[in-house]
């Protein structure tokens, strides 16, 4: 269900009938034996944000997993109108190729132009870097990479596991502004984090509020 993110020009809700849309009923996650969660029902329509919240260890990234279709749901089900790009801890760009070449990569799988990257290096403030080798970037440069994919994938809805975590005040900020401008454009963004969020008029969900027992290490 979920596509990793590629560079392209950008989510065009015009061209999906009915805007973009998730809806989540009654989810649950059975994982090493154990239910991290359960009962848990969402609907998100077209320019909406969704904050998860609660403490490390306590199933968020199984949340988003779920949803992506990268986990089996135990029980319930996702419905979603419009592609899915995830961010997670997974930069997935090639250590060894500059950091432009590596995001053509993903540009050309999506059946972009090459000549967007620039752009969306420059959203995250890593235009300077595009000659550098991914793996001389330090782990907040690699986070704004993955924000870059994620911000030009041309997917309406953005699953984003800890955004912030390893960003500056300033890269947070950027955050909010890819996360705003997204929304604007009739996007989705559900974010999963334990930390405070720049998502203005967002949900929010407390996955502690649909965990049956205490949960001490999240197996995800």
């Amino acid at each position: 269900m979920a596509q990793d993110a590629a560079i392209s020009k950008g989510f065009d809700a015009r061209g999906l009938e009915g805007g973009a849309a998730l809806e989540c009923a009654g989810l649950a996650c059975l994982r090493g034996g154990r239910i991290l969660f359960r009962g848990v029902s969402l609907k998100l329509e077209a320019g909406e944000a969704l904050h998860v919240t609660g403490p490390n260890g306590l199933g968020k990234s199984s949340l988003i997993r779920v949803i992506a279709g990268l986990l089996p749901a135990y029980a319930g089900e996702v419905k979603a109108n419009g592609r899915m790009a995830l961010a997670d801890e997974k930069v997935a760009l090639d250590a060894g190729q500059p950091l432009a070449r590596a995001l053509c990569h993903w540009a050309r799988l999506d059946g972009s132009a090459d000549t967007d990257i620039a752009g969306g290096l420059a959203a995250v403030d890593l235009a300077h870097l595009a000659d550098v080798p991914v793996r001389f970037l330090s782990t907040g440069q690699r986070k704004r990479a993955l924000l870059a994919r994620i911000s030009l994938s041309r997917a309406g809805i953005w699953l984003l596991d800890e955004p912030a975590n390893g960003l500056d005040t300033a890269s947070i900020a950027r955050l909010g502004d890819l996360m705003a401008r997204h929304r604007a454009g009739g996007g989705i963004v559900l974010a999963a984090s334990h930390q405070p969020l720049p998502l203005d008029g967002a949900q929010t969900l407390p996955l502690a509020d649909f965990v049956p027992s205490p949960v001490l290490d999240d197996p995800a």
